[in-house]
């Protein structure tokens, strides 16, 4: 090839398809790489769902680290920096790798920014509390980070039913509650409490016995109570699915399965948290999808 030859293809300014090919590998990446069980059920979504679930997981997921990362100098700054980030996705100008495949959808499904502004919110007050006196106080805190991604996932699912935003919003709620009470450990090791401090009194467990990981009756009964709540909120979520919308949310109802499984298992152990960390493995989290896969047909088969 002549040296002209060779600048012309150095100029030529890359492939924008290729690039975004590339953005949305990458929102792949992050999403296998750090929630298998996410990963799984987008498995059952069209492609062009499926990458802007990966977009989304991805996007929340760094902005949920900037809490977690002992490494981040000034978490507050760099959190303020995503906020400006998430103007740009919706103004059509994003600057990084997961913004720019985020922003080849928040049109496309209209999904509101409130709802991503929500999840920001919910990441500033990892920043600034680390106990909930009331399951109130808690209730804000799991409707910011986990209910908000719920609404917003529903906007690429598709729905027809208003009250199926309801439906989102439970699961969330669950899934939340379901993450507290597996990682009561890593939580403690950060100096968080996330179980309301009025469950710990009503069941008389101190907030020191929970941190130095004390595994006894009174902390069993506090944590069959909080899986007990979940378990309402599972149910809760899975009476408010509307009928039509059962097909659209298959990929949540897949959520749900796979969720509940793990608070089972965690119920099974007799709350066993401090000395494991609960997981499916990977053919049970299949075989969950495909139920959930299964179910649909049958609906639909009925419908």
């Amino acid at each position: 090839m002549d040296a002209s030859r060779i600048n012309e293809v150095i100029a030529r300014p890359p492939d924008p398809a290729i690039a975004l090919a590339e953005d949305y590998a990458r929102c792949a990446d992050i999403t296998r790489q750090a929630s298998s069980n996410f990963y799984y059920a987008f498995m059952l979504l069209p492609p062009e769902r499926r990458r802007a679930l990966h977009a989304v997981y991805a996007f929340c997921r760094f902005v949920d680290d900037v809490a977690d990362d002992d490494t981040v100098a000034n978490p507050a700054e760099l959190l303020t920096r995503w906020r400006d980030e998430l103007r740009n996705v919706y103004a059509g100008t994003p600057t990084r790798s997961v913004s720019r495949a985020l922003a080849d959808n928040v049109d496309r499904f209209n999904i509101p920014q409130r709802y991503f502004d929500e999840v920001i919110d919910g990441v500033e007050m990892d920043l600034s509390r680390r106990r909930y006196q009331t399951f109130d106080e808690l209730l804000l805190y799991c409707r910011r980070v986990a209910s908000a991604v719920g609404l917003i996932c529903i906007e690429i699912f598709g729905y027809a039913n208003p009250a199926t935003r309801l439906y989102a919003e439970k699961l969330g709620l669950a899934f939340q509650l379901t993450n507290i009470i597996r990682d009561v450990r890593e939580d403690a090791q950060r100096g968080r409490i996330y179980l309301p401090l009025e469950d710990l009194q009503r069941f008389a467990v101190t907030e020191s016995e929970l941190l130095g990981g004390a595994y006894n009756d009174r902390f069993r009964a506090l944590m069959a109570f909080e899986a007990l709540r979940a378990r309402d909120l599972y149910n809760e979520a899975a009476r408010t699915l509307p009928p039509e919308d059962r097909s659209a949310m298959l990929s949540a109802e897949a959520m749900r399965l796979i969720y509940s499984a793990l608070l089972e298992q965690i119920v099974r152990s007799n709350y066993r948290v401090f000395d494991r960390r609960h997981r499916l493995s990977t053919p049970l989290k299949l075989y969950l999808v495909g139920r959930a896969w299964a179910g649909s047909r049958l609906v639909r088969a009925n419908g």
